[in-house]
């Protein structure tokens, strides 16, 4: 068991994207020592090269659990091994962070809770918008804009090479709906504070390369109990359109409020990981008019100067997980957002199978 002196020994489970950022955090930010890396394939021999060398490797968790002991595990492994990987590290009396989706089932997201909970131990889910100061004044500003609001947002990724294998391998097991669905779910929850009451969705397989029940492209709507209401979209593959692939819009009755990325919106940037959190600057628009139906201010600007980049967004949730371990944080509403915006996912894929709209 770590004390507030001792460094928190983690064991890095999964090596592509988001475990090799995490890692890199890892041996950053002091507070935290890797003590091995896990993957079934090459990634983990790749990882530990460019972290300098010397870490344990291991191809299945159990054994790396068994003969590293650590104090917390690292999640960013595809989502169907997420509920287990999670219960079994909390069950070997470990914290765990692990990136969205919690479970590839609301059922096992909850499970993981549940044993969170039983073990004493924290969970901290990666929604990574929820450490980036740009996303947070955009949810603050949007806040200020009265009822009802309508939250227009997509992130569509015309992936090739390697983002396109790691697309259709996430696609074995979850629709780009729910696995990028639930950031801006979770930012729309979060805008509203209020409930959800009703999701319709649609999707289309654009490709016989993903598996027959799924589909690369969707749109889903939510209503919520105040009348606002919001969609997402979002679709993976070399056929998708990078005509509006990044758009993140808010409007009320007092004006509306627009994330403006001048240069992550550039062409041929929509599956680059770093321009998917890149929000440049904030364009505010007011709605009041004069006696002649003039504006009566003019829009203005919200330039983020110095964003963080994606390794430190993945630093800053680190940082936050050292915190919750050190500090005992209370991550009760953490779990229940993460569930929550699964359920409302889960429920926008079930409206695209059925073709129905689903109640919440």
């Amino acid at each position: 068991m770590s004390t507030p002196t001792s460094s928190v020994r983690v064991l890095v489970v999964g090596c592509g994207n988001m475990g090799a950022s995490h890692a890199i955090a890892y041996s950053t930010i002091d507070g935290f020592e890797i003590c091995g890396i896990v993957s079934t394939g090459k990634s983990k021999e790749v990882l530990n090269e460019r972290l300098g060398g010397g870490y344990p490797l291991f191809n299945d968790l159990t054994t790396a659990l068994q003969e590293t002991k650590p104090d917390a595990v690292c999640i960013s492994t595809y989502p169907d091994t997420h509920e287990a990987f999670a219960i079994q590290s909390l069950e070997s009396g470990c914290h765990v962070f692990i990136e969205k989706p919690l479970a590839d089932t609301v059922e096992g997201a909850e499970r993981v809770v549940a044993a969170a909970e039983k073990a004493g131990k924290k969970v901290v889910v990666g929604y990574i918008l929820r450490q980036h100061p740009s996303w947070e004044k955009f949810i603050e500003v949007a806040q200020g804009l009265g009822r009802p609001l309508v939250m227009r947002m997509n992130l569509n990724q015309q992936s090739h090479g390697y983002m396109w294998t790691v697309h259709r391998n996430l696609m074995k097991s979850l629709s780009p709906i729910v696995d990028c669905g639930v950031h801006y779910i979770d930012v729309m929850c979060q805008m509203t504070r209020t409930k959800p009451v009703q999701v319709n969705a649609i999707g289309a397989r654009l490709t016989e390369e993903i598996p027959a029940g799924n589909y690369n492209y969707g749109q889903l709507q939510i209503r919520f109990e105040d009348g606002s209401v919001g969609w997402y979209e979002a679709g993976w593959g070399p056929m998708i359109s990078e005509t509006a692939f990044f758009v993140k819009d808010v409007i009320g009755p007092k004006g509306c409020v627009s994330i403006v990325a001048k240069n992550a919106g550039a062409a041929g940037k929509s599956d680059n990981v770093d321009s998917h959190t890149k929000t440049e600057s904030l364009r505010v628009h007011y709605a009041p008019l004069d006696e002649n139906d003039q504006f009566v201010q003019e829009d203005t600007w919200i330039d983020m100067q110095d964003e963080p980049d994606h390794q430190e967004l993945c630093n800053r949730e680190q940082r936050y997980f050292l915190k919750a371990i050190r500090e005992n944080v209370d991550l009760t509403d953490h779990l229940q957002d993460a569930v929550n915006s699964l359920r409302i996912a889960f429920a926008c894929d079930e409206s695209v199978r059925t073709g129905q709209p689903v109640m919440l």
